[in-house]
């Protein structure tokens, strides 16, 4: 997910796919904070994602519902302060940009 703080993975614990606690991922320190102030970050050096945290479900429902609540921007990059996640989301703008450009019937392949 990207949120003007931060670009968030969040995927169900493995073995616990239905359970109450969420696994939020980041890539950048201060990401996961931005929207869960209270998490427990823990930060592994080899991981794909650097920084993860454990978060009740209910949690993250609640927190992603605000940013939803609060949204107000009208363009999404202009609302990152940033300049280096600017970038990176710039660069994932371009990406997607061109993923559009293809074929409808080679797009909506899974």
């Amino acid at each position: 997910m990207f949120l003007p703080d931060g670009f968030l993975s969040i995927v169900a614990v493995k073995g616990e796919e239905n359970g109450p606690t969420l696994l939020v991922r980041a890539r950048a320190a201060g990401h996961i904070e931005a929207c869960f102030p209270a998490a427990e970050v823990i930060t592994t050096a080899d991981a794909d994602y650097r920084y993860r945290a454990f978060v009740p479900r209910e949690q993250v429902a609640t927190a992603l519902a605000e940013q939803v609540r609060q949204l107000s921007y009208t363009n999404f990059k202009n609302a990152i302060s940033s300049d280096a996640y600017h970038d990176a989301a710039l660069e994932a703008w371009g990406v997607m940009h061109r993923f559009q450009g293809r074929s409808s019937s080679s797009a909506s392949k899974p």
